[in-house]
């Protein structure tokens, strides 16, 4: 067997490996992926943290922007940030971090109001080197849930015991403190009134 022969049929295993792992189709594997839900005070503040993939050989200059549509996937604009577009409900509110050369970004929404519930798409464009102008976005979206501020609010005392409590609940302890010193205070005030009375109708 010569020494070529020999080669090649050391490298048949390996090339045929090669050959049979999964290539990336820029026709099918692309997406952006978002969390299910999530879920907030009102008066709060929340970031939906996306990345997205793609298989697309960008060109020198990609032109990376991002989009957030509201509601479903082929709803209302929120933000663009081609554009420098905010829709007037988040006006002050909303912000998006996105940098080239990362796949990831955070949306962020502040002073969270109950009107914010809703489902949010994000969506990404680049320019390709041979397939011209790309867009896409999430399917499923983010369901964002705005709690009542007023809600149970959890305190963890210690590594196992949770103490759940409310706001009303908070306010009555307060209030509890700050009355029994002052009841005590009186009781000791009309105690000593009786007493400087009695002592001086016995002289």
């Amino acid at each position: 067997m010569g020494p070529s022969l020999l080669l090649s049929l050391l490298l048949l295993p390996a090339s045929l490996q090669a050959g049979s792992s999964k290539e990336c189709n820029p026709n099918t594997d692309f997406g952006v992926n978002q969390p299910a839900s999530l879920s907030a005070p009102e008066g709060g503040s929340t970031c939906i943290s996306f990345s997205y993939f793609h298989c697309w050989e960008l060109a020198k200059d990609p032109r990376l922007s991002t989009a957030v549509r509201r509601r479903d996937f082929h709803g209302e604009v929120i933000y663009n940030s081609t554009q420098r577009f905010i829709h007037k409900d988040y006006k002050n509110r909303i912000s998006l971090d996105l940098r080239e050369g990362q796949n990831s970004g955070t949306l962020c929404i502040r002073n969270l109001r109950k009107e914010d519930e809703n489902r949010y798409f994000c969506q990404v464009r680049v320019e390709t080197l041979r397939d011209g102008k790309q867009v896409w976005q999430s399917i499923p979206g983010t369901k964002l849930t705005i709690t009542n501020a007023a809600q149970m609010t959890t305190i963890t005392k210690g590594p196992t015991t949770t103490v759940t409590t409310t706001t009303r609940d908070m306010n009555m302890e307060t209030m509890v403190k700050v009355a029994l010193p002052i009841a005590v205070f009186k009781t000791a005030i009309l105690g000593l009134v009786v007493y400087l009375w009695w002592k001086r109708s016995k002289g």
